[in-house]
């Protein structure tokens, strides 16, 4: 369990009445993504508080009649998903950093130059951000927030989430070896493998996870492996 000292509040508001929760603001943020969480260790003082600050309960008539249940975690994720967290400047900035991080990496990693085909650089995705002067939501969903960015950054680097097909041969020795990365690059569409035991794949991925893949499975295959892109 959380300890209070590291608590945030997240508040819901409804009816004219204010329910409160103490959790812990990263696993409020996990929550926020769509991850599982361990409730009781998320929740630094079980049940609904009117007045955290100053240790007043919510009535329990008042809780089950605003949340047509008794059910504490079902309680928890209304509060969650439609409340507001109180974080301090500190916690939010920290929040906003890790975020925004993954955010860049995301781009980087799915989103191509339809220009070159290739990759766009983290700081070019860095300094776009900055231009149309996007400011990162530490609650919302990545994906939301890639999507906002990428129809205000539109305007300013040429940039596309279009996924390429490539075809892919391997040796049956060095099957074994590459399936793995094939399946954390990819999406395989589909393979069959050949009387030799040689492996033909379909796959679907971003230009950057290409550029991966062929590094990978030239090293694995000492240059034997066959990718064309489609």
């Amino acid at each position: 369990m959380v300890s209070l000292e590291d608590a945030v509040i997240a508040r819901y508001e409804t009816g004219g009445n204010r329910f409160e929760i103490l959790i812990d603001p990263k696993a409020a943020q996990s929550y926020s993504e769509g991850d599982e969480i361990d409730w009781e260790d998320a929740i630094a003082a079980d049940g609904v508080w009117s007045d955290s600050t100053k240790g007043e309960r919510a009535p329990d008539s008042i809780v089950n009649n605003a949340f047509e249940t008794t059910d504490l975690i079902d309680i928890y994720k209304k509060i969650l998903a439609e409340g507001t967290i109180q974080l301090t400047s500190q916690q939010r900035k920290e929040m906003v950093e890790q975020k925004r991080k993954r955010i860049v990496a995301h781009i980087v990693a799915n989103a191509m130059n339809p220009q070159t085909g290739g990759p766009h650089p983290p700081q070019r995705i860095e300094n776009a951000i900055d231009e149309v002067r996007y400011s990162v939501d530490p609650m919302e969903t990545m994906d939301k927030q890639v999507e906002k960015i990428i129809k205000l950054i539109k305007t300013l680097i040429p940039i596309s989430f279009e996924k390429i097909r490539v075809a892919v041969k391997i040796q049956a020795i060095y099957v074994g070896k590459c399936y793995g990365q094939i399946t954390s690059l990819s999406k395989i569409e589909s393979e069959e493998y050949q009387k030799d035991g040689s492996w033909i794949g379909m796959l679907e991925m971003s230009a950057t996870s290409f550029a991966k893949l062929e590094d990978a499975l030239g090293s694995l295959t000492k240059g034997t492996a066959e990718t064309k892109m489609l």
